[in-house]
């Protein structure tokens, strides 16, 4: 609510499930269904977008964007990885290739050709959207018996009882948001009290 009227959005989607990616709602859940019949669990990728996000937001060396956002979504118990603009799949590329280059519209607005930045570059928004991913992994405690220790070190098995989510990715999309828009609002608050200094 408080980054509406500053013209920010965050919004985040389920990138791929288990061996399904950029899949429809219907697929999605199938997956996830399949690993709950086979007393099993998935995880997956979540994509999150915060878009409106003016350029000059975050820091060049303490408080880098990036940094902020990582911190908080490392801190969501289930995620395993992040990454931003072209992440991972960027490293084998020259930089010739991933360079974004930025151009000028007809009315003065600057923006880039590309975003494989992710809207972050030196550690600052750049105008652009910002674009990260999460690996969040698959729900540890499944309906299926497991190998353990005792207390005592002694072979056991163990079959967990209750309820258990086959899949958290539905659940997390709210959280993995509510993070972003608390890390953006703080860089927004530090940048305008460093313009008040």
């Amino acid at each position: 609510e408080v980054l509406r009227p500053c013209g920010v959005s965050i919004r985040s989607r389920i990138l791929s499930v288990g061996n399904v990616a950029d899949g429809s709602p219907e697929e999605i859940e199938n997956e996830i269904m399949k690993a709950r019949r086979d007393g099993d669990s998935v995880g997956g990728v979540v994509e999150c977008v915060i878009s409106g996000l003016p350029a000059g937001v975050g820091e060049p060396v303490f408080g880098k964007l990036q940094q902020m956002l990582a911190g908080a979504m490392m801190s969501i118990g289930a995620v395993k990885g992040f990454e931003y603009g072209m992440g991972f799949d960027g490293v084998g590329a020259r930089g010739s290739e991933v360079a974004d280059c930025f151009v000028a519209d007809g009315e003065g607005r600057i923006s880039t050709v590309t975003n494989n930045s992710g809207g972050i570059q030196g550690g600052i928004s750049n105008g652009m959207d910002v674009v990260m991913r999460l690996a969040v992994k698959p729900t540890p405690t499944i309906g299926r018996e497991m190998a353990t220790v005792t207390d005592c070190g002694e072979p056991a098995v163990i079959k967990a009882g209750g309820r258990h989510d086959p899949c958290i990715l539905p659940r997390i999309l709210p959280v993995v948001e509510a993070m972003a828009a608390m890390v953006i609002l703080d860089a927004m608050m530090m940048k305008n009290a460093i313009r008040q200094l």
